[in-house]
C-alpha cells in the first residue's frame, strides 16, 4: 500500500490489483517500454450483458479492447518514431514540451483500468504527455496548470474540435461540448434557472419525495433480508429526480422497482438510462482508439453500437420535447382566449420559452414569444441542452452516492456519525420516512457538516468525472515552462489528483472525511484547482449545489432508517470505464432496519 494503514481508522478497502490502492510494481511505461501483463482480475471476468434497449446488440467496449500483440508493437514503433522526430523539431524550435511517457496505444491497452494507469504515471511527474498522431496529449495533476487552463488563460482553452468530434454524437451542441457564444448563451439561461428560488423549491420537494420512495424500496428488501443492487436503485431515483426537474414528468422507475417492474414508464426510463451509460462508455473509447473514425465510416464494432444507443436516446428525448412543445402551444392558445395561463417550472419549458425569445438556436430575435414561435423552436437545440443536463444530473449524484455507500459499508463509523448528525439537524421531529424527509429543509441540510465532508471526501477519491480536458487554441507556455502548441489537448485528471501525496499528504489514499472539517466541526473548502470534481473557473459546474442537496437528502434519509453492509465483504469492487465513474457490475448491499 502507499500508506501506513495504522495511521488512520479509515483506509481505502482492498481492491483488485488493477486499482490504485495497490502499487503497480510493473516497470513504468517510458521511452524504453515494457508492457506488463493485464491483471488476472480482468482476464477472468466475463463481460456481463447490461440491460440494453429492446432489440439492441448486447455489446460493451470491453469486447473491443482486449489488448492484442499488435497494439504493443504499434505503440513501441509509434513511440520510437515520434520521439525521434519530436526531439529533432524541439531542438530546432527551442521549445520544451512535457516528457513523453507512452503513446495513445498504451491508453488503449490499459483501457479497463485507464484512470489507475494515468494515476501510476502521475506519481512520477506532475505533467507529462502521451504521443499520438496529429497532436500532443498532455496530462497534468499540477494545480497551477489546472488554474492556468481553467481560469487564468480561460479564453485560450476550450472544448475545441477534438472534443466536439469525440462527444458530438452523444452531446451534440450541448453546454458541455461548445465554446464561445453558444456556451455563454446556454450557461446564462441554465445559471438563471439553477439560481431561481422557484427551481430551488421545486427541486427540493422532488428530492424529498424521491428519497422517501427509495427508502420504501430499501425497506422491502430489508424486511425480506434480500440483497439489492444498490447502484441500480440510485440510478432509478436519480432518473426520476432529474426527469421531474428537467421535463416536469415522473418516470416512476422507483415505482416499477418496488412493484417488480413489468412495463410502463419505469422500464422505459431504465432502458433510457442503460442506453446513456452504454453510449458514454463507447464515447470514452474514442479518446483511446485512434481508429474510431474508420470504424464509424464502416459502421462496425463500438461505433455501430454507439450509433444504435444514440438513436434510442434521441427517440426518447425528442418525444418528450414534442409533447411539451404541444402542451405549451395549447396553453398559449387557451390563454389568448381568456383562459388562465399555466406556469410550468421544469427546465424544458423554461428553455422553450427562452428559445422563443432568442431564436431556436440561441440567436437573439425580435417579436418572438407567440405560439408560432414556439412551434419553430429547434428541437435539436433543445435536445442537446436538456440531454446534457440529464446526463450531468443523473451521473454526478449516482456515482458519488454509490461510492459513498461503498465506503460507508467499509467504515461503519461513518454511517453512525451521519445517523446522529441527521437526527440532531432535524430535531428528531419525525418517525416515518416521509415525515423525516419533509424535515430535511435547506436549513437542516446546512447543519450537516460531517455528511457534506464525507460526500466531498468520496468525490476526492472517486470523482464523477475522473478525466477532463481542454484544447489549446493558440501556442502557449504553461506554469513550469512547458510549451503547448495550437491544437494540443491538455487533460487534468481529478481521479489521479485525489490520490497524489504531494497534494493531500502521506494519507492521500486514506478515506478520512475529517480532513474537510475545521476544529469547530464546520466544513472547510479546498481550492477548486486542487479539488477538481466540479471543474473550476468560468466553467465551474452550475449544478454543484443541486447535486450536494440531492445527495445529502438521499443519504440522510437512508442512513437515518437503515444500516448498510456489503453482500460479500471479500468481493472486488471496480469502476466501469465510461466518461463517468460507475461501479462495474453494480453495488450489492444488504440493509438492516435501525
Amino acid at each position: 500500500m502507499f500508506f501506513d494503514a495504522r495511521s488512520s481508522p479509515f483506509t481505502l478497502p482492498d481492491r483488485p490489483p488493477n486499482c490504485n490502492c495497490q502499487r503497480d510494481t510493473t516497470p513504468a511505461t517510458v521511452l524504453n517500454v515494457t508492457l506488463p501483463a493485464l491483471p488476472t482480475y480482468h482476464q477472468n471476468q466475463k463481460a456481463k450483458a447490461r440491460p440494453p434497449l429492446a432489440n439492441l446488440p448486447k455489446q460493451s467496449s470491453m469486447d473491443y479492447t482486449t489488448p492484442p500483440t499488435w497494439a504493443a508493437f504499434a505503440g513501441l514503433a509509434l513511440l520510437a518514431i515520434i520521439s525521434y522526430v519530436g526531439a529533432v523539431r524541439r531542438r530546432r524550435s527551442g521549445r520544451r514540451y512535457p516528457p513523453a511517457v507512452g503513446t495513445v496505444f498504451h491508453k488503449l491497452y490499459h483501457f479497463r483500468r485507464l484512470h489507475d494507469y494515468l494515476t501510476d504515471l502521475s506519481r512520477g511527474r506532475k505533467t507529462f504527455r502521451l504521443l499520438a498522431p496529429g497532436r500532443r496529449l498532455i496530462y497534468t495533476c499540477d494545480p497551477a496548470v489546472v488554474e492556468h487552463i481553467l481560469r487564468a488563460n480561460f479564453a485560450n482553452y476550450g472544448k475545441g474540435a477534438f472534443n466536439r468530434d469525440n462527444t458530438g454524437d452523444l452531446l451534440g451542441d450541448g453546454i458541455f461540448a461548445v465554446d464561445g457564444d453558444r456556451w455563454r448563451q446556454q450557461r446564462k439561461i441554465a445559471s438563471h434557472e439553477f439560481a431561481s428560488s422557484a427551481m430551488r423549491d421545486f427541486s427540493g420537494a422532488v428530492f424529498r419525495t424521491n428519497a422517501a420512495k427509495l427508502a420504501a424500496v430499501v425497506a422491502v428488501n430489508a424486511a425480506s433480508k434480500q440483497p439489492m443492487e444498490f447502484q441500480g436503485l440510485l440510478q432509478k431515483a436519480a432518473m426520476d429526480t432529474i426527469f421531474a426537474v428537467t421535463f416536469g414528468s415522473d418516470l416512476d422507475t422507483l415505482g416499477a422497482a418496488s412493484s417488480g417492474g413489468g412495463g410502463g414508464g419505469g422500464d422505459e426510463g431504465s432502458r433510457f438510462a442503460s442506453a446513456v451509460d452504454d453510449a458514454s462508455e463507447f464515447t470514452l473509447l474514442r479518446y483511446v482508439n485512434p481508429f474510431w473514425k474508420a470504424m464509424r465510416l464502416l459502421n462496425v464494432g463500438p461505433e455501430a453500437a454507439l450509433r444504435e444507443r444514440v438513436k434510442a436516446v434521441d427517440a426518447f428525448v425528442y418525444e418528450r420535447i414534442r409533447a411539451r412543445s404541444e402542451e405549451l402551444r395549447a396553453a398559449a392558445a387557451a390563454a389568448r382566449q381568456g383562459g388562465l395561463p399555466v406556469a410550468r417550472r421544469d427546465m424544458l419549458s423554461r428553455f422553450i420559452e427562452a428559445a422563443t425569445t432568442t431564436g431556436g438556436d440561441g440567436a437573439a430575435t425580435a417579436g418572438a414569444g407567440t405560439a408560432a414561435a414556439a412551434a419553430a423552436v429547434d428541437h435539436k437545440y433543445l435536445r442537446d441542452i436538456v440531454l446534457s443536463i440529464v446526463i450531468a444530473g443523473k451521473d454526478t449524484s449516482v456515482e458519488a452516492l454509490a461510492w459513498f455507500f461503498y465506503m460507508a459499508c467499509k467504515h461503519p463509523r461513518v454511517q453512525e456519525r451521519v445517523f446522529r448528525e441527521a437526527r440532531e439537524a432535524t430535531g428528531e421531529k419525525a418517525s416515518s420516512m416521509d415525515e423525516f424527509a419533509r424535515c430535511l429543509t435547506d436549513e437542516a441540510l446546512g447543519k450537516m457538516h460531517y455528511l457534506h465532508a464525507a460526500l466531498t471526501e468520496t468525490l476526492r477519491l472517486y470523482p464523477a468525472l475522473p478525466l477532463n480536458n481542454k484544447e489549446c487554441f493558440s501556442d502557449d507556455v504553461l506554469p513550469g515552462g512547458f510549451s503547448v502548441g495550437k491544437g494540443d489537448v491538455v487533460f487534468y485528471v481529478p481521479y489521479a489528483m485525489g490520490r497524489m501525496e504531494y497534494l493531500w499528504g502521506s494519507d492521500a489514499e486514506v478515506f478520512r472525511p475529517e480532513r474537510w472539517l475545521h476544529d469547530n466541526g464546520e466544513f472547510q473548502q479546498e481550492s477548486p484547482f486542487k479539488f477538481t470534481a466540479f471543474q473550476a473557473g468560468p466553467r465551474i459546474c452550475l449544478g454543484k449545489e443541486f447535486a450536494y442537496r440531492q445527495m445529502k437528502v438521499l443519504a440522510a434519509v437512508l442512513l437515518r432508517f437503515f444500516v448498510f453492509s456489503l453482500r460479500d465483504e471479500e468481493a472486488s469492487v471496480n469502476y466501469r470505464a465510461t466518461i463517468t465513474l460507475l461501479i462495474e457490475h453494480g453495488l450489492h448491499l444488504m440493509a438492516t432496519p435501525r
